[in-house]
């Protein structure tokens, strides 16, 4: 016989809201689950393996849609791999892509802040001064 718990003691276990769980279960990413007879909802292992898969696959910076897709392929043992290697690859792109913008941001910053000393008030900051420049 299956383990069961409540969204409560479930949430928890996986460290996050009982309001996040029932969005999840709404999204379809975790399936609706059964009640008690007085109306509590209660989950078993499949849920909270699903959960783990959720929160390890959102720490990888994946998306509620690009998890669903996940799921999904995840639901079809036969499924291609190569879809959800075609998933990954689009997400190390995006995170690439991120980590590049990132980097020029900081080099801007690093700019600003090296013309400023940091003594002085703040209408001879260099820095306010470069962030309210019209570069139109």
């Amino acid at each position: 016989m299956e383990n069961l718990t409540t969204i409560g003691k479930l949430a928890k276990a996986q460290g996050v809201r009982a309001a996040t769980l029932r969005y999840y279960e709404q999204m379809g990413l975790v399936p609706a689950t059964r009640r008690t007879a007085a109306g509590y909802r209660v989950y078993g292992e499949d849920a909270a393996r699903r959960l783990h898969f959720i929160r390890r696959a959102q720490a990888l910076g994946f998306s509620l849609e690009e998890i669903a897709e996940l799921l999904n392929l995840s639901d079809r043992p036969h499924a291609s791999a190569g879809e959800v290697k075609k998933i990954t690859r689009r997400k190390i792109a995006e995170i690439e892509t991120r980590v590049r913008d990132l980097e020029r941001m900081k080099r801007a910053l690093m700019q600003i802040e090296h013309r400023c000393s940091g003594h002085g008030s703040t209408a001879k900051c260099p820095i306010l001064a470069a962030l309210g420049e019209d570069r139109s």
